[in-house]
């Protein structure tokens, strides 16, 4: 059966337009579209301004009349979280303290590498305040829900980005991920996301929650993920941290598959609970590359929980993202936010010396797993979306995200490339991911691996119901 544009992903999309079958402003329009018609329902969009948006979507348009197309993206729609700078948007981050003025004219590297690709943006994403934490809803802009249940959580930090990818309202987004904002989403709004390795995506400005957080891709496939890498790695000055330039294509030799690769499946990383229905499915996705000739083995790094080193990093960035503001400015915030950078203050440094330290000694535990393992795979997430509106599902051992995420802030701490990719549904319907993680600097092989899985076990053609949703006023 014939795809409609909604259904396109971002390679469809640009060979139709290199064929003349479809033009960049009707893919725009058909996006634009669809956000009237049920981002009411998850509020994946904080700021949409069509009139710019088809400026943007003609200007492309023009290019590929006159014969000269802008870089690897030109005419695809591209949702931003609202964490990243636009020159033409204000960038409020979830927080009803930052005045809008002051941030416009600014482009952070993702939008500026977009922008030279010929993107057309298509506007801004939901993110939780300042993206502190693994759920979407903030003072500013409210909740976020699920495009497979919207009583439901999307993730978070990037929400807004899974939700708006999973519904068909543009097939690429802009996310960050600083202790799994990435792959959360992606894993409950069942779609592809990808944390690179650190500094290989460059960011600017520096993140409060420093080498934690990465800028990446959140596509329908993993071919769109490869795509996005190829323009989000180009080199920016500004991030003095990034790594050095390789020039890798990731769409180069996506198909080289995972035969006679050594991979280990760990479910539990030796310290998670997880729901047993994710654990059989995930599972089954494991073995898959045993069909696919890789070499797989059930082993385990064998590190304990780093979650109160992690605590320290990621809430210590917190709190010292808040220390210069006030009384009047925290009344604006997320009680929450503001409770856990207060406890944060009250770290020594050497409390945060000593999670450094263990930080260090999980990377190296880590570096050494993978002389013997090229790629380690586990559940994305132990739970599927729980209530909206919630920081930890009902009835949950724990007031805090971190503690329900125990297989994806490891992997902020290593700086290692992780992947979620969709592998299966739950009974009531619900998506499940599977994490890809590889070594430090193997983004390509991790992005092989997951389109490796993708083409042998797709469920690109199953979309939320919602996708398909009809206005009353329409129907």
């Amino acid at each position: 059966m014939e795809k409609t544009v909604l259904e396109m992903t971002a390679v469809e999309l640009l060979n139709a337009y290199r064929q003349g079958d479809l033009s960049p402003v009707e893919a725009t329009e058909a996006a634009l579209d669809q956000v009237e018609r049920v981002d009411g329902e998850v509020n994946a969009f904080c700021l949409v301004d069509r009139d710019t948006t088809l400026e943007y979507a003609r200007a492309s348009e023009e290019r590929y009349r006159e014969g000269r197309t802008r870089g690897a993206l030109d005419g695809v729609p591209v949702a931003v979280k609202d964490v990243f700078f636009t020159p033409m948007w204000p960038t409020l981050k979830g927080s009803r303290t930052i005045k809008p003025e002051t941030t416009l004219g600014k482009r952070s590297p993702a939008v500026a590498a977009l922008e030279r690709n010929g993107y057309v943006p298509l506007g801004k994403t939901t993110t939780p305040e300042f993206g502190w934490k693994g759920v979407t809803d903030s003072p500013l802009t409210g909740v976020t829900g699920n495009p497979w249940d919207p009583s439901r959580t999307a993730g978070g930090s990037s929400g807004g980005s899974g939700a708006s990818v999973a519904l068909g309202m543009g097939p690429l987004a802009l996310g960050t991920d600083a202790g799994g904002s990435i792959r959360i989403p992606a894993s409950f709004c069942g779609i592809v996301g990808h944390k690179p390795t650190t500094g290989e995506v460059p960011h600017w400005p520096a993140s409060p929650f420093g080498g934690l957080a990465h800028a990446g891709p959140m596509t329908w496939t993993v071919e769109d993920c490869a795509l996005m890498m190829n323009v989000l790695t180009e080199p920016d000055h500004r991030d003095s941290q990034a790594a050095p330039r390789r020039g890798v294509d990731y769409l180069e030799d996506l198909d080289a598959g995972v035969e006679g690769l050594r991979i280990a499946w760990c479910p539990n990383l030796g310290y998670a609970d997880l729901d047993p229905e994710i654990e059989r499915i995930v599972e089954a996705a494991a073995h898959r590359f045993e069909e696919l000739g890789a070499h797989l083995s059930e082993a385990y790094p064998g590190f304990a929980n780093p979650l109160g080193a992690f605590g320290h990093l990621f809430y210590g960035g917190a709190a010292h993202a808040l220390s210069e503001m006030g009384t009047r400015k925290r009344e604006l915030m997320d009680p929450a936010l503001v409770r856990v950078a207060d406890k944060a203050s009250r770290l020594s440094m050497l409390d945060y010396l000593d999670a450094q330290k263990e930080r260090v000694g999980l990377a190296e535990r880590m570096a050494n797993f993978h002389q013997k393992y090229d790629l380690l795979l586990t559940p994305t997430l132990p739970i599927t979306a729980f209530g909206a509106g919630r920081e930890v599902p009902e009835d949950w051992p724990s007031t805090r995200w971190p503690t329900w995420t125990p297989f994806t802030f490891p992997f902020n701490m290593t700086g290692q490339p992780a992947l979620s990719v969709p592998c299966g549904f739950t009974g009531d319907g619900l998506p499940v991911g599977l994490q890809i993680v590889g070594p430090r600097f193997a983004d390509k092989q991790v992005l092989q691996a997951g389109h490796a899985y993708q083409e042998a076990a797709p469920l690109t053609d199953r979309r939320p119901a919602l996708f398909h949703h009809v206005p009353e006023a329409e129907a």
